[in-house]
């Protein structure tokens, strides 16, 4: 309850929880396992419910509110009504996305623990690991949903690059990118590098993937990640948005998972709820479309472009896709297939967009459009 108090407390002053909360952790020397676990989901928790929360009560008696609602949530998710799931998130949202119930209820709920095993070893993973269930064998059977306790960065499968952690969502994202071996694709906006080591091993480890990013400490990570794995089709360099691209060639594919509000993570990231504000939707809307027209200059005529963002406003998704089409000819529609809603729920595929929701499969919320260069 101490660290968790202190957590929150800096925190409401503007900064990241997860950060403080990782800091703080390091500065509690042997602090066990079970105790920073716990302080994080108290963190979290409080993040998760402080809609429902008095806050001109100390923290310490909203930590224990939190405490009670998330009991009772768990006990009886039924027992809130939609009326009052709307304190789930700042009234400015909708403004921007269709809210509904589902949506609302699902962001209450502790998130799953996605891993993205190596291609073809995901059963046998599964079974060293225990505690894992691969719930959509028809979308992908190396994605796994952890429900262990283990610290699983301390096992040897992790330092033998043989899993990653990444969320199912992302993992959809490269499997709507389906490059084939020995093709050159380009991951814009590539962050630690989560997608562009998808496509590097869905590429067979041949052809060559470039990523880049503004930020040269997150390229740093994926050199790590990526040596860890053993692949060596990878390249990265560092883009702005401005630059011109990290190489003279076309593309046959490109990825730009564009920078967003990130309401589809607003599950796993229950802070950023309340530090999104109305206006960021637009100004990043805005970015987004100009990222997506330099990146697409980029692409070789039967190449494609992939347009992804773990967001769900209608500026940001839907918005930018319009904007696209109307500015900048050339690319043709390429339908989705959704072999995930084929076996979870409706969905054609006829469509080059797709909106996947939490409460979907158990994932992030993200978005993918997809076009072919004519």
């Amino acid at each position: 309850m101490e660290i968790a108090a202190a957590v929150v407390e800096e925190s409401l002053l503007g900064n990241p929880a997860d950060d403080v909360l990782r800091r703080m952790l390091r500065a509690e020397h042997g602090v066990a396992q079970d105790v920073a676990a716990a302080a994080a989901r108290l963190v979290f928790g409080y993040f998760r419910w402080c809609g429902w929360l008095d806050n001109s009560r100390p923290v310490r008696q909203q930590l224990e509110e939190t405490l009670d609602l998330a009991t009772r949530f768990a006990r009886d998710p039924g027992s809130f009504g939609d009326e009052e799931l709307a304190c789930a998130v700042p009234s400015w949202v909708g403004e921007s996305v269709p809210v509904a119930a589902a949506w609302l209820r699902s962001l209450q709920v502790e998130p799953r623990l996605w891993l993205r095993a190596r291609p073809g070893i995901g059963p046998v993973l599964a079974i060293e690991l225990g505690g894992c269930e691969a719930p959509y064998p028809a979308v992908s059977p190396d994605a796994l949903w952890y429900r262990g306790t283990r610290d699983l960065f301390r096992c040897p499968a992790f330092h033998e690059g043989r899993f990653e952690v990444q969320d199912l969502a992302s993992q959809l994202v490269g499997l709507v990118c389906a490059p084939r071996s020995g093709e050159n694709w380009w991951d814009a906006c590539a962050g630690e590098g989560g997608k562009a080591l998808h496509l590097a091993d869905l590429m067979e480890n041949r052809g060559v993937v470039w990523a880049t990013d503004r930020a040269a400490w997150r390229l740093q990570r994926l050199r790590i990640r990526a040596s860890r794995a053993g692949l060596f089709n990878l390249r990265w360099g560092a883009w702005d948005g401005e630059a011109a691209p990290p190489a003279r060639q076309k593309f046959d594919g490109v990825l730009l998972d564009a920078p967003c509000t990130g309401l589809g993570t607003w599950q796993r990231n229950p802070h950023a709820r309340w530090t999104v504000r109305a206006t960021d939707v637009t100004e990043l809307a805005s970015v987004q479309l100009k990222l997506l027209v330099k990146a697409a200059a980029s692409v070789k005529p039967g190449g494609k472009l992939v347009y992804a963002a773990c967001t769900v406003t209608r500026e940001e998704t839907q918005g930018v896709v319009r904007a696209f089409a109307d500015s900048v000819p050339g690319f043709e529609p390429v339908p989705v297939g959704l072999p995930w809603r084929k076996a979870s729920g409706p969905g054609t595929g006829d469509s080059n967009t797709v909106q996947i929701w939490p409460e979907e499969l158990g994932s992030n919320g993200m978005f993918m459009a997809v076009w072919r260069k004519v």
